[in-house]
């Protein structure tokens, strides 16, 4: 599908944000490994999380989505799964395909996970080697990196000491469900903190895990409870929204129940940096998570170096980043980012391309980019998403602000994360 972008003057009003996809997921996965109801409101109902929901549902979950934002799960314990009739289909979703192997590994059975072709050229081995010194087997294509994933699972876990190479919260979120199954201590220690909802939500639940630093640690065994789950907002979501009200003239822009979990909110640090006027409001804390509401205000930016252990909590916000960066004052410097080329595209490449496409000036890097700011987007033009929901949405964000309209392909890939995003951006033109 081809969708065409025009320019706007400013946005102003209040908006809603879906649910956020990664609390999402594993509301889903946490909730089926408890015993008792878990009652999730706020669900964003997506291709990603209902991925996830599907493969839960095809080894036993007893899943209801009561209404297009609200899930009940009538949960029966750790080792309440059966085997699948049928390869179990991921998608998209790279927090599916990976946070499920952490759960397949630790069942006494035999699943098949796989995904599509994006899905197929992502690594997995980054996961599947910690899952097998804990006592599952694996078997994929090329020496066992890419899916179609053949999991023989086993209900003797053994518990780990593991320091991971990144910072991933998918592989650390798969360890620590695998090591939900394991008699003793687990720990996994990470280069840097990655975000922390899995560790977050399975406390909540009632699980035995401490975190100091980038260490966390978990011991296994314990009974999960089901709770009650508020998602907020997703963050990643309304970064769009909000580097749009930055960036457009006039333009005042309130986000309600906005998730501000410190792992994942370096972009509203970032964009403070870059001179942004975004003001928390109402700070609280739901199901073990804060949340607030931002009022956001157009701002004159500057340039800055996004660089180090910040952009584990901001990665996947990089390619809304640039679009802001694109009207900064001065040179933006986004190194230390080289896992964005493992994304559902290589991100790095794909900004560069559309980019210089539209007529802004930008370097490649091998492990980021470098932009020079205040330029004019042109415009008129046809840009390719790559099929990757934040790379679609970023390049319609650049189209607002564009001299002439903007056409791109395949935008519907934004269903992966955000269904009515074009609704949202027409409400507020």
């Amino acid at each position: 599908m081809k969708t065409e972008i025009k320019p706007l003057k400013s946005i102003n009003g209040e908006v809603a944000i879906p649910g956020d996809k990664s609390i999402s997921h594993r509301a889903l996965i946490i909730g089926s490994l408890a015993h008792g109801t878990t009652k999730i409101t706020n669900f964003l109902r997506s291709e990603d999380t209902l991925a996830t929901l599907n493969i839960l549902k095809a080894i036993g979950a007893n899943i209801e989505l009561t209404n297009a934002k609200e899930v009940v799960i009538e949960g029966n314990g750790l080792h309440s799964f059966q085997e699948p009739e049928d390869i179990l289909d991921a998608k998209n979703s790279g927090t599916t395909i990976r946070l499920i192997m952490g759960v397949l590994a630790a069942q006494n059975f035999y699943s098949v996970l796989t995904g599509d072709d994006s899905l197929k050229k992502r690594p997995m081995k980054r996961v599947i080697d910690p899952l097998s010194k804990m006592g599952g087997l694996f078997f994929g294509r090329k020496q066992g990196n890419y899916a179609p994933i053949t999991i023989l699972g086993t209900d003797d876990i053994f518990p780990i000491f593991y320091s991971t190479p990144v910072a991933s919260a998918q592989v650390k979120s798969a360890i620590l469900l695998n090591a939900l199954h394991a008699k003793g201590i687990s720990q996994i220690t990470e280069p840097y903190k990655s975000r922390d909802h899995t560790e977050r939500m399975l406390k909540y639940f009632g699980a035995n895990i401490e975190e100091k630093g980038t260490t966390v640690t978990i011991n296994g065994g314990d009974d999960l409870k089901g709770k009650e789950v508020f998602v907020p907002s997703d963050i990643s979501s309304a970064s769009f929204f909000i580097v749009t009200a930055l960036i457009t003239e006039n333009s005042t822009l309130l986000i309600k129940d906005i998730g501000i979990n410190p792992t994942r909110s370096g972009a509203i640090k970032i964009l403070k940096m870059m001179g942004a006027e975004i003001t928390t409001l109402n700070l609280r804390y739901l199901n073990n998570e804060p949340v607030c509401d931002l009022l956001v205000k157009s701002s004159n930016l500057k340039g800055v170096e996004i660089k180090g252990d910040i952009i584990p909590t901001l990665i996947d916000e990089i390619p809304i980043l640039a679009v802001a960066a694109s009207q900064a004052d001065g040179k933006t410097l986004v190194k230390d980012a080289n896992e964005l080329r493992y994304k559902e595209t290589d991100r790095i490449k794909a900004i560069v391309n559309e980019f210089t496409k539209m007529g802004i000036e930008i370097f490649e890097r091998e492990d980021g980019f470098e932009i020079i700011g205040k330029q004019k987007i042109k415009g008129n033009c046809t840009c390719e998403s790559y099929n990757d929901h934040r790379i679609a949405m970023s390049l319609a964000i650049a189209g607002l602000i564009a001299e002439n309209p903007i056409n791109i392909n395949d935008f519907d890939c934004v269903n992966i994360s955000y269904p009515q995003f074009l609704d949202t951006l027409n409400t507020l033109r």
